[in-house]
């Protein structure tokens, strides 16, 4: 028995619900496409994932508020060969990945059935840490605001 049964944990909290509904999701996970996530970089990732037999045109790499979704359904050709195995198994598919603060997606390309999808960390300059000078005793300066 692979499932883990969070229903006990729904009857015994309170506005929990999106931490649950994530956790749920993502036990729920079919295994289809696999995929890898790598950190490039200080700020980079890259996801790769496996969509043998997809063309890019039957992919979907979509990034919207915080979720990244790719979604691929297989366009079925007029005369379908007669196969004896049929291993690749082109089947629709629909990936979500939770995005954390500040990625965003810099660009996906496919290559040798491997979709590649690169992300960055952007934190606005405003978050970023910023040095203070202390000044002396006598003659404390004020700190100057950069223009935005």
């Amino acid at each position: 028995m692979n499932a883990l049964d969070f229903s006990p944990l729904f009857r015994s909290t309170i506005g929990f619900d999106r931490l649950m509904q994530l956790a749920d999701a993502a036990t729920a996970d079919g295994g289809y496409p696999p995929y890898n996530i790598e950190v490039t970089g200080d700020n980079t990732y890259r996801l790769t994932m496996a969509v043998a037999g997809f063309k890019p045109e039957e992919l979907d790499v979509t990034a919207k508020e915080g979720t990244l979704t790719v979604s691929g359904k297989a366009k079925q050709e007029a005369e379908q060969p007669r196969s004896l195995h049929r291993g690749i198994a082109r089947r629709a598919f629909e990936r979500r990945f939770q995005l954390a603060d500040f990625i965003q997606v810099k660009s996906a390309s496919l290559e040798n059935g491997l979709l590649n999808v690169e992300l960055e960390r952007v934190v606005p300059e405003a978050l970023k840490p910023r040095k203070i000078e202390i000044g002396g005793a006598n003659g404390a300066r004020p700190i100057e605001q950069k223009a935005a």
